[in-house]
């Protein structure tokens, strides 16, 4: 990212237009909104480097400001000290709106770079399993919903997480079964989502509906558990799940939208200006809906599934301006494996906990390279979810493969920027840094998953690859550009979790490290989560820093993220998120 707009820059015009003849000059038309009396951290710093996050151990300025003016949705002016804001406030109008910020610390809006909006939306309808502490704790909150459904309803819920449940030996609990969920479900059909939603757990009801038996074979990239008699456990990972979602009925229209607006003032509440989204296209849809009645709030790039047809595809990108800054389409996003804890993600070798198992590769690689030339040959941006080391692989040979066809098959004189990701990216090795690098590969990835993996990711991998795993540090010392978000609902949305997670690799409680050489700077993990986001859709000239011509997107908290101990990270509140010059939430 090219950055050649210090804070300063935006009085400039103020005081070339003061040395000018009076006859020569005209008042320039007043701002909308001046923001006063911030400690602005303006993410905009001094040197040229051109582009990339800055290498770990590299200090840079980053520049502070006090105040900030607004004309429609974009930044004209930002005020360093006193006397630029006395010229600022002399260019006030009569409906000039002045908001005082109370001296509070004020950055760009958070980015988040990935996550399931709408899926997030309607796990608050449903049955919350996030932090159950035991099978117990589960079921009980399961058969809370059960009393209140109607007959032969769907019982739906996410977030149980096996890891948390305490057992009375040693070792980690086991999974649930169809047999646990009967036993309080009262013969509804259930199904119960993990919190990484890489495995579900269903009851025999839903077996019967989608009809599975003993014999039926999983689909590809997908597994059916059985027990020690051959019958079905319940548990169906990956696209073994599809045979039950396959039968279920569909979210209403209002039912979805009513769960997007809950996601969206989620969103809101944590700072949130401009995220990253990986929903559907009927969630695309409604977003729209909600821009025309001026209730869309967040900044929204849509990815679109990679394995839909090209035709399907250029169709949907066609369907909405790609130039509107506050919804549009954005990559391809497509799976390569699963996740750790489902130890459903691809690896090179196998688990060190499960020697036998090498994860659950979602692609053929020869029918992924061709789909990959396909889509790079159209114009597609790509964005590969692999956890593993084996799914980073396949991820890397078939942008590789892709980028090389779509710059032999270009029209000539066409200009060709590969910006393809790697969702995730949590075990890699040095191979594979080098060629990311190489390839101009994009690290997107949440660091708040380590708050949750460490206390058994070791085990699952070993200490060697451990050791370079959630690999931020040697991501950035290989060039390599970093965008952070949350995967909510799978963690959730609140930003500081993962810049904690990011400076210190400690749990949260601060009793347990995770290799803390890995750690990244502040002001390093803040560009992550602000213009780390914008480069990675290609919007680094629009916003993630606060300059002249920038969108007015930025938040305002109760403490100063680039100086206070970083134990305080987690205890950051929200005061103010404005989005295009707008009070979007204001905690009163």
């Amino acid at each position: 990212m090219n950055r050649e707009l210090p804070a300063f820059l935006g009085v400039l015009l103020l005081v070339m237009l003061s040395v000018l003849p009076a006859a020569a000059r005209e008042k320039p038309q007043p701002p909308d909104a001046i923001f006063l009396n911030g400690d602005i951290w303006t993410g905009a710093w001094h040197d040229a480097m051109p582009g990339g996050n800055v290498p770990h151990g590299m200090v840079r300025e980053y520049p502070r400001a006090q105040a900030i003016a607004v004309r429609g949705e974009r930044i004209i002016a930002v005020a360093s000290n006193p006397i630029e804001v006395k010229e600022l406030l002399a260019l006030r109008g009569p409906h000039t709106e002045v908001i005082d910020l109370g001296g509070h610390f004020v950055m760009p809006g958070f980015h988040d770079a990935h996550m399931h909006l709408a899926s997030g939306g309607l796990a608050k309808l449903r049955v919350d399993l996030v932090g159950a502490q035991s099978l117990a704790q589960m079921l009980e909150r399961i058969a809370a919903q059960v009393r209140k459904a109607a007959p032969g309803e769907w019982i739906q819920g996410r977030g149980w997480d096996h890891t948390l449940w305490q057992t009375q030996g040693a070792g980690e609990a086991p999974l649930p079964t169809r047999q646990d969920l009967d036993r309080v479900t009262a013969g509804h059909p259930a199904i119960f989502r993990r919190v990484d939603g890489h495995i579900v757990v269903v009851n025999t009801a839903a077996l019967q509906a989608a009809g599975i038996t003993r014999d039926t074979p999983a689909p590809q990239g997908g597994k059916i558990d059985h027990d020690a008699q051959g019958e079905p456990t319940g548990i169906l990972r990956e696209g073994a799940a599809d045979l039950v979602v396959s039968k279920m009925p569909t979210p209403t229209k209002e039912t979805q939208r009513r769960g997007i607006e809950l996601a969206l003032e989620d969103a809101r509440e944590h700072g949130i200006t401009s995220l990253q989204d990986n929903s559907s296209w009927e969630a695309f849809l409604i977003y729209e809906q909600l821009e025309r009645e001026g209730r869309l709030t967040v900044r929204i790039s849509e990815w679109l599934a990679f394995d839909d047809s090209v035709e399907v595809l250029r169709a949907h990108r066609a369907h909405h301006p790609a130039a509107d800054p506050l919804l549009h389409t954005g990559m391809l996003k497509g799976f390569m494996d699963g996740s750790l804890g489902s130890r459903t993600a691809a690896l090179l070798a196998p688990y060190a906990d499960d020697p036998k198992n090498l994860g659950l590769p979602q692609y053929e690689p020869a029918k992924l390279n061709r789909m990959a030339e396909e889509r790079a040959a159209a114009g597609f941006q790509m964005g590969f979810h692999a956890i593993g080391d084996g799914g980073a692989e396949l991820a890397l040979d078939a942008f590789e493969q892709a980028q090389r066809y779509a710059r032999e098959h270009a029209v000539p004189g066409a200009k060709l920027e590969f910006r393809n990701r790697i969702e995730h990216a949590q075990v890699t090795n040095d191979d594979q840094l080098r060629r990311m690098a190489a390839l101009h590969v994009i690290a997107s990835v949440q660091p708040n998953h380590l708050l949750t993996d460490m206390h058994w990711a070791e085990s699952r991998i070993g200490p060697e690859r451990a050791a370079h795993s959630y690999a931020w540090r040697e991501m950035l010392q290989n060039g390599i550009h970093l965008a952070f978000g949350t995967d909510y609902p799978v963690e959730p949305m609140t930003p500081f979790r993962g810049l904690y997670a990011a400076v210190t690799r400690k749990s949260e409680d601060g009793t347990k490290s995770y290799y803390p050489e890995q750690t990244i700077l502040r002001n390093t993990a803040l560009e992550a989560y602000t213009a780390g986001g914008a480069y990675a859709e290609f919007e680094e000239k629009e916003k993630g820093i606060l300059a002249p011509g920038m969108l007015a997107d930025f938040v305002v908290l109760d403490r100063d993220l680039e100086k206070c101990e970083p134990e305080e990270i987690l205890k950051t509140k929200v005061l103010r998120t404005v989005v295009g010059g707008r009070t979007v939430f204001n905690l009163q």
